[in-house]
């Protein structure tokens, strides 16, 4: 045989070994689709500061420690994003808090972020309404909604926390306002805005974000922390319940261990008031005395 018919027959036959050796990588490459709800401050879907939330901007610092995915970012609203969560796709949502309930459909990582607790919000002339239910400064929202003096507005579908969820769950329906919609505290607060709804339930720093998009003013408003509630709640990240959730989690709580203890912390630190960032600062550095937590 001569040597250009040996080429001849070589060539293709090592291109065919070369490119089955190579397929099984390209094809284990696999999709992990991120899910991000609209919640300022920590994802901003629309207006000038879109894109700048603290998730938003903490989102890319985890794909490009996972190089081993390809990445797509989904906005859903809550039902759907908790729906692709508990379904066999490759899901995770970068955003969530813990619950008992959500832990048996999911997988969780280690706390990412830490955030102010969710509060009371009424405005400052129904102030009378709350003030029988106060104790150094803290409302008792068992007892509030036990009085039938007002309805609550909340967020369909969104925990709150404990033990906040857990007084909610004892509320009659008719002293909550359930709101489903994609800009549901903007609704809220609208609705509050006009007389429909005397108090509802946020995160302190959110209300401060849309009262101000909605051009109300800050001293119109009265926030007040929930007796029992600590000061922070951590967000972590959610994954679908599949093989590839399970082997995502461990690589995504080593990229958190790296990333929370600073970066982490001025990315939310950002978006409070001036006068309460340098207490989070100093306060974050109690929040993770546990690695594997």
């Amino acid at each position: 045989m001569t040597p250009s018919a040996l080429s001849r027959r070589l060539v293709p036959a090592l291109l065919a070994v070369l490119i089955g050796a190579l397929s099984p990588v390209v094809q284990a490459r696999e999709t992990l689709i991120w899910l991000l709800r609209d919640l300022p401050p920590l994802s901003i879907f629309d207006g000038p500061q879109q894109g700048q939330g603290a998730v938003d901007r903490m989102l890319p610092l985890l794909m490009e420690r996972l190089p081993e995915y390809d990445h797509t970012i989904l906005r859903v609203n809550r039902a759907r994003g908790m729906q692709m969560l508990t379904s066999s796709s490759f899901t995770c949502d970068p955003a969530l808090l813990w619950t008992a309930a959500r832990a048996q459909k999911m997988l969780f990582s280690i706390r990412s972020m830490g955030t102010t607790s969710n509060g009371l919000l009424i405005r400052q002339k129904d102030r009378p309404l709350v003030e029988p239910f106060l104790s150094d400064g803290e409302v008792d929202l068992a007892a509030l909604l036990n009085s039938n003096s007002l309805q609550l507005g909340i967020i369909a579908e969104r925990s709150y926390g404990h033990p906040i969820d857990d007084v909610l769950s004892h509320a009659s329906e008719q002293q909550l306002v359930r709101h489903y919609g994609n800009d549901a505290l903007g609704s809220l607060l609208q609705m509050q805005r006009m007389g429909r709804l005397k108090a509802l339930l946020g995160y302190g720093v959110e209300i401060r974000y849309q009262a101000r998009q909605q051009q109300i003013d800050d001293r119109e408003l009265a926030f007040y922390p929930i007796k029992g509630t600590a000061s922070y709640q951590f967000i972590r990240v959610a994954c679908s319940d599949t093989p590839q959730g399970h082997a995502a989690i461990p690589h995504i709580n080593e990229i958190l261990r790296e990333l929370r203890q600073e970066q982490l912390v001025e990315l939310y630190a950002r978006w409070l008031a001036p006068a309460d960032r340098e207490k989070y600062r100093e306060d974050a550095k109690g929040f993770f005395p546990d690695p594997a937590q």
